[in-house]
């Protein structure tokens, strides 16, 4: 079992979201979709992180984006 977790940082607020999935490939699925969202996303720092069901972490990337004043 993974766990695909999504988190938002907007200011200090932070939002998560969380999916479970049977198998890796399923789990990488997600995770890629997320961070192709990201990517572009006027979300500060936006997040996406795979755990097993143990809590190990498989997977994790971050998009950091610059805040206009």
């Amino acid at each position: 079992m993974y766990i695909v977790i999504e988190i938002q940082n907007t200011n200090g607020q932070i939002s998560t979201l969380t999916w479970q999935y049977g198998t890796l490939n399923e789990a990488q699925s997600k995770f890629h979709t997320i961070l192709s969202v990201a990517a572009v996303s006027s979300v500060p720092i936006h997040t996406a992180v795979i755990l097993t069901h143990e809590g190990i972490m498989v997977a994790h990337e971050s998009y950091h984006h610059e805040v206009a004043e």
